[in-house]
């Protein structure tokens, strides 16, 4: 098995990223609630266009001395040379009346003057700062999605994780930049593996109850857990198919940990292997809905296996060290994972991130010299991972391109672990 550097990650595709210019929107009026709200929004939407891997932000420091709040104010000719030298200008403007906030937002292509506007939009609802966020998202995702290829951007995207500052081990959730933090389970114990359905409805994860390691269900729209079968034995990991109808899961329910897949109700429980060594932490090929990967201990240190969902047609992806927690790409061609490649007494090896092209089993690091890395989780635009990491003394979530690049830190509070991103 060979290192490549060249496999194709999404992110890395040799396309010249889009020189984007986004000078800060303008106030519209001289509502004393303005200034925080201009500032959060300009805030957001340069973060999520500066970390959206398609587009290279001009650096304010090149703008022109007057920036346009409105198409009347622009003047091509000054973001289409240098220093500037923008392809595309975003701006616009944002104020408070009556109680509600309205934007204003255009995208212009600077190189065509015959006719510039690319995109124009507006939002209206009641003022607020989460608002003011969301209406920040929601336009960079539309500069996104027309920049990016037309695949959607990911700023309206959630991040369910575990943390334990409460004083319990709880699921929680995040938008996908690490703002709005808030708990989702409080039910006093240990919660794990969270794991949010394809329609956002529903949260699967593993707790310790009084009768053991079970599968719990939480209804994002009720506020509240639903039943879900007692499987009998250890449960964890749950992981949902693609079309959200199915769940595959870790059981030692006969005996050792094994892979089940049920309906998603719990029903119609069938066990899929049946390997000496434990076998756990599926996650199923999202876009055939065929596939699940997993890891097996059948040969000692855990390794990254593959099979079809009847458990058929078994492949072993990685051949050395310790390699765990399988993420596959939406896209179906890549699995993210951790592995410790040199494993063992006096061995130098780091936990990193890596990911592999199924068909070649080629494969790439994606972080190295940080810490103990590990519970990689795509985007469901292929072009992010979030991932733990103890890099930064405890452990955080942390996110990044599909590269390995833009590495951002997104909680600080408590021990945050075991992240998984929302299917849209």
């Amino acid at each position: 098995m060979l290192a490549q550097d060249w496999v194709k990650t999404g992110t890395s595709l040799g396309v010249e990223k889009v020189r984007l210019a986004v000078p800060d929107f303008k106030p519209a009026n001289a509502d004393p609630q303005n200034a925080a709200l201009v500032k959060t929004f300009n805030d957001t939407l340069w973060n999520d266009l500066d970390v959206s891997g398609i587009v290279e932000l001009v650096s304010k420091s090149f703008y022109p001395l007057q920036v346009p709040g409105q198409p009347p104010e622009v003047n091509l000719l000054a973001w289409n040379v240098p220093p500037p030298n923008a392809a595309m200008l975003a701006f616009g403007n944002l104020g408070v009346a009556g109680g509600r906030l309205t934007v204003q937002g255009w995208l212009y292509d600077v190189k065509n003057a015959q006719t510039p506007q690319v995109l124009g939009k507006q939002y209206s609802d009641t003022a607020s700062d989460a608002v003011a966020r969301l209406m920040a998202h929601k336009f960079a995702d539309e500069i996104i999605f027309r920049l990016g290829g037309g695949i959607q951007g990911i700023a309206e995207t959630q991040i369910y994780f575990v943390s334990d500052r409460t004083g319990h081990k709880e699921i929680w959730a995040m938008d996908y930049d690490g703002s709005n933090q808030h708990q989702i389970t409080r039910l006093g114990s240990i919660s794990l593996s969270p794991r949010v359905s394809p329609d956002g409805s529903r949260v699967a994860f593993s707790s310790l109850t009084k009768t053991g390691w079970e599968i719990m269900m939480y209804s994002l729209d009720l506020n509240r857990p639903v039943s879900f079968p007692h499987l009998g034995g250890t449960n964890l990991s749950p992981a949902w198919s693609g079309d959200g109808l199915k769940l595959a899961l870790s059981s030692s329910r006969s005996g050792e940990p094994e892979i089940y897949v049920a309906d998603a109700s719990g029903g119609n429980l069938r066990r899929v292997t049946t390997g000496k060594g434990p076998d756990v932490s599926p996650v199923w090929n999202r876009k055939t809905n065929g596939q699940i990967a997993f890891v097996s201990g059948r040969t000692g240190l855990p390794q990254i296996y593959s099979m079809e969902g009847d458990g058929t047609n078994l492949q072993r992806m990685t051949d050395q060290g310790y390699a765990v927690s399988p993420s596959w790409a939406p896209n179906g061609q890549f699995l993210c994972f951790a592995w410790v490649r040199k494993y063992g007494p006096g061995e130098p090896g780091a936990s990193d991130i890596y990911l592999m092209d199924i068909a070649s089993k080629q494969w790439v690091q994606l972080t190295h010299d940080g810490g103990r890395n590990d519970f990689p989780s795509w985007s469901p635009d292929g072009r992010h991972i979030v991932f733990q990491s103890n890099r930064s003394g405890t452990l955080q979530l942390w996110s990044m391109l599909a590269d390995g690049s833009k590495i951002q830190q997104l909680t600080f509070t408590g021990h945050n672990s075991q992240p998984n991103w929302s299917w849209k």
